[in-house]
This record gives C-alpha cells, structure tokens and sequence, in this order.
C-alpha cells in the first residue's frame, strides 16, 4: 500500500514538474522569444502592418481595406445609403457577402465571397449597377469614362470582402475624378497613382495593385500642403 502511494506520489511530482516546465518554456520564453524576434526585425507587420499620416496618426492598416463615404445626414440611421466621398480614391466593393450580411462596409466581424454563379440574376444586377455608377462617378466636364474600361475589381468585391487594393487600371482610371474634386493638376495625381503602384510579389506572383489607404494618405498629404 505504502509503495503504491509513493508510486502515485512520484507520478503526480513529475507530472506537475512537467506541466511547470512546459508552461514556462511554451507559455512564456517562446512567446517572448517570438515577440523579440517580430518586434526587431519584422516590427511594422507585427503592430498591424499600420499606417500613419504625416502628423504620425494611425489610420489604419494596410492590410485591410477601408471605404470613404461622406457622413450621413442622421449617423443613427441604418437605413440611409453612404455615399461616396469622390474627392478620395474609392476601394473595391465589399458586399461579397451579399445585402444582408454584415461586411457591407469593410466591417471586420467576418469575411467572404457570395458563391453566387456568374449568371445569377442578383450578382449581374450588383455588377451592372455598379458598373453605372463608376462611370457616373468617375466621368467629369473633361473627360468622359466608357462602360468598357471599367475594370472588374471596380464592380465586383474580393473574396474575403476586404481588399485594400484596387488594380492600377481602377486608380488611373479614377485620377481626372480626383484631380477634379481637389483642384490639382491630372498629371500631378497620375505621378501620385504611378509612385503607389507595386508590381508583381518576387516579380512573378500577384498582380500589380496600389494599396487604396496609402494612396489616399499621400493625397491628403498632398492637398494640406
């Protein structure tokens, strides 16, 4: 009797010293490990990859996508459609999820695609709406958008919902809309599209895009001074 309990006795000994080990090694010295390591060579992508204005204010990441809408006329309103705000450089749509999802407007609770056919009747009028408002939107005095440049991430969301890029075809084609609004100069903004347009990953992967939050930081930049 006496050898079993000191038996059971050593079993739960080993196994506490066990679980304190493990838990200083897993719960503690690797996380700290890890954190060092993220924070001294990897430190923007470890806070969230943000990004800040020129007066050092956060104002997002540049991992996820944002939309800029005008304010509402009554912000308790649900009911009330945003709107655009036309002087800023507009995103992708983000109603992949579909009208009664809640990730119409960039919100983070949850992402993803409609998994509707490319001939479901709701998913052509999404698209074919949209597609009528970019070119409402984006045509000025001067310049006149057609229907058959407007690029399908500018009518259609990504498959999370929360892209924050748009194609370099969808920015220039947004540039005399912008340089409108802002009272600058279309080669000026061009400049602006062009410097904010990153090329293929490792030259092979992806597509080229331009990150819709820096693009527009560095407009806001640019018409404060």
């Amino acid at each position: 009797m006496n050898n079993s309990a000191g038996n059971t006795a050593r079993l739960i000994g080993a196994g506490l010293r066990a679980l304190l080990v493990l838990t200083l090694v897993c719960g503690v010295l690797y996380p700290l490990a890890v954190t060092g390591v993220a924070q001294a060579l990897f430190n923007n992508k470890a806070n969230g990859s943000e990004i800040k204005d020129k007066s050092g204010n956060v104002v997002g990441s540049s991992l996820i996508g944002q939309r800029y809408d005008l304010p509402k006329n009554d912000p308790d309103d649900a009911e009330e459609a945003a709107k655009p705000d036309l002087k800023w450089f507009q995103p992708r749509p983000s109603n992949g999820l579909g009208s009664n999802s809640v990730n119409t407007q960039y919100s983070l609770i949850l992402s993803g695609a409609t998994n509707k056919a490319g001939d479901n009747p709701d998913l052509v009028k999404l698209v074919t709406d949209a597609k009528e408002a970019v070119v409402d939107d984006n045509s000025t005095a001067t310049h006149k958008v057609r229907p058959q440049d407007v690029p399908a991430d500018a009518v259609t969301s990504s498959g999370s919902g929360l892209d924050p890029n748009i194609s370099p075809a969808y920015a220039e084609l947004q540039v005399h809309r912008v340089a409108e609004r802002n009272g600058l100069d279309v080669k000026r903004v061009e400049e602006l599209v062009a410097d904010h347009t990153q090329g293929r990953t490792l030259g092979f992967m992806g597509e080229p895009r331009v990150n819709v939050l820096e693009l527009n930081t560095a407009l806001k930049a640019l018409t404060e001074n």
